[in-house]
């Protein structure tokens, strides 16, 4: 299952998981939020989490996600996304090389590869075949400690010289999004829009959803 686009959804959210969560509680609260809206895909992102803990959360997420047309990414580690199942991974600029994940995933699987505000990162990570490119951070975040802070510029570089799809990260919400969509982004990464909405994740879907189809319609 493949990240795509469309003329009908030039940019879709793509969602990450919270950095902590119990699998069996936020299965539930999964379905309600992909069921509410459009989403393109699901990182499954736990930091310093064992492998057996990163195993069971996979095994609660990915079929929900999978069963709803969602590709399922894991953050980090080629090597787990192949074991389970999962549609592809990505990786840092510190995860390991990046080359071999390529072949280690294979044509069938996705591949996205963290890019920051570099330029050259991005070039390099198309020469090596990843399937995106993922700029950021553009906005602060409690998610992450930001050491590269991006500019919409940077999308819109990138998608006026290149066909690979770039996905936008860092601290998004509702209210910041629109010059992300208008410069370019075909992705809108997001944690705490949906997670920590004040009416649940299903609203935070939606809100954003809404978003990027206003944003759309002010760039027609």
């Amino acid at each position: 299952m493949r990240m795509t686009t469309s003329d009908e959804a030039r940019c879709r959210l793509y969602l990450i998981t919270p950095p902590a969560f119990e699998p069996d509680a936020l299965a539930g609260e999964l379905a309600r939020a992909l069921d509410a809206g459009d989403v393109a895909a699901l990182q499954i992102r736990l930091k310093g989490a064992s492998d057996d803990a990163i195993r069971r959360a996979t095994d609660a997420l990915r079929p929900i996600a999978q069963e709803r047309g969602v590709a399922v990414i894991m953050n980090d580690r080629a090597d787990l996304a192949v074991e389970l199942g999962c549609d592809g991974a990505h990786l840092g600029q510190e995860d390991g090389d990046h080359a071999a994940a390529r072949r280690l995933l294979g044509p069938d699987r996705t591949l996205g590869i963290t890019c920051h505000a570099s330029r050259d990162l991005a070039m390099r990570a198309g020469e090596i075949g990843a399937d995106y490119v993922a700029f950021g951070a553009f906005f602060p975040t409690g998610t992450k400690e930001i050491v590269h802070l991006a500019d919409p510029e940077i999308l819109a570089w990138w998608s006026e010289l290149f066909e690979l799809p770039c996905v936008a990260i860092g601290g998004i919400t509702p209210a910041n999004c629109a010059p992300l969509v208008r410069a370019g982004a075909d992705f809108l990464a997001v944690v705490g829009a949906v997670w920590n909405h004040p009416e649940g994740p299903a609203a935070g879907v939606r809100a954003m959803d809404a978003a990027i189809a206003r944003a759309l319609r002010e760039e027609a």
